[in-house]
């Protein structure tokens, strides 16, 4: 099985727009994996759409759950947009899904930890609390998202940790939508879309903060060494 994983979209319709092309020029994907934070964003119910116009399979991640608990402007904004069906959808995605991956083998996907998602995994996270964030893991490959920073690592002892990167808001040096596609390997992709058209596409919503929040990401202007820095800040290192 070939299997693409998008993580962390966050409303970002173009950006999602644009890695569905470019995964269909690359020959498509047996699964789409939505890993979490498709929602809190701009256009959250039209990329929940257009997933399941192509048989994505959606996990949950802690912004699903603010969304649907809703204590900031953000939150409240984004809960008012989606509609009761959706709601109670987005309320009944597992936190963890299973494939069995070509080349790989079988693979868990998750938001940030299979049982925890919420938890700060990185790619200068120590081995030893790693090994404790996936005790109990078998599979040799966990897929993971929440810091929005792309890496590929193998933990001490335990699986071989991918990140697949943000779609919609990547921490990455550089504007893009970043993802992983799996099978026969593991290839960590950007996808280049056109970012201004975006931003006034997105911007129109009237999400609240946008300039703020949404759209230094959107341009490229966060790094993935200070989002690691601050990730690892929270995580107490």
């Amino acid at each position: 099985m070939r299997v693409a994983a998008l993580f962390d979209i966050h409303g970002n319709l173009p950006a999602l727009e644009a890695v569905l092309a470019d995964l269909e020029r690359h020959g498509g994907a047996d699964e789409i994996v939505v890993g979490g934070d498709v929602l809190w964003g701009p256009m959250q119910s039209e990329c929940v759409e257009r997933l399941e116009g192509v048989g994505a399979s959606f996990i949950a991640g802690n912004c699903e759950r603010d969304v649907l608990s809703p204590s900031t402007d953000i939150d409240r904004w984004c809960y008012e947009r989606l509609g009761r069906p959706l709601r109670r959808e987005a309320a009944s995605w597992p936190l963890v899904v299973e494939f069995d991956v070509n080349g790989v083998g079988p693979a868990v996907f998750c938001h940030a930890t299979p049982h925890d998602d919420e938890a700060i995994v990185t790619r200068i996270t120590p081995d030893d609390a790693l090994a404790v964030a996936f005790a109990g893991v078998d599979a040799p490959l966990v897929v993971c998202g929440h810091t929005h920073v792309q890496f590929d690592r193998q933990v001490h002892g335990g699986p071989r940790l991918v990140n697949a990167g943000s779609v919609g808001l990547a921490y990455e040096d550089a504007a893009g939508a970043y993802w992983a596609l799996l099978g026969p390997g593991v290839d960590l992709r950007r996808t280049e879309y056109d970012v201004d058209l975006a931003l006034d596409q997105l911007r129109s919503t009237g999400i609240p903060r946008f300039e703020e929040i949404i759209a230094p990401s959107v341009r490229g202007e966060v790094s993935a060494q200070e989002a690691t820095a601050e990730f690892e800040g929270r995580r107490g290192a």
